[in-house]
């Protein structure tokens, strides 16, 4: 995998988490889509949005209260970068 950016970007109101993930094909982008959909439906969180291409991957987090970005989604966002590279 080939990650477009280095960390997550902070976003505010509303508050969020984005990151652009890029993949060298079609195969690896959807092999990390289908691990991501068990991780989300695993720790009980979901990506707000997701928007994908044949070999990249946009993924924004909001906050679960609606109001500020806490523990549980950075700890969140640090468990797709570690599945992105093929380590959760």
């Amino acid at each position: 995998m080939d990650e477009s950016s280095t960390s997550w970007r902070e976003q505010g109101k509303p508050p969020t988490l984005f990151k652009r993930f890029a993949f060298g094909s079609y195969g690896q982008t959807r092999a990390f889509l289908d691990a991501l959909a068990a991780l989300s439906e695993q720790a009980g969180q979901h990506p707000q949005n997701i928007n994908f291409g044949t070999t990249y991957v946009n993924i924004t987090l909001d906050a679960i209260d609606g109001k500020v970005l806490g523990e549980a989604e950075h700890a969140f966002a640090a468990r797709i970068d570690a599945l992105a590279q093929g380590s959760d």
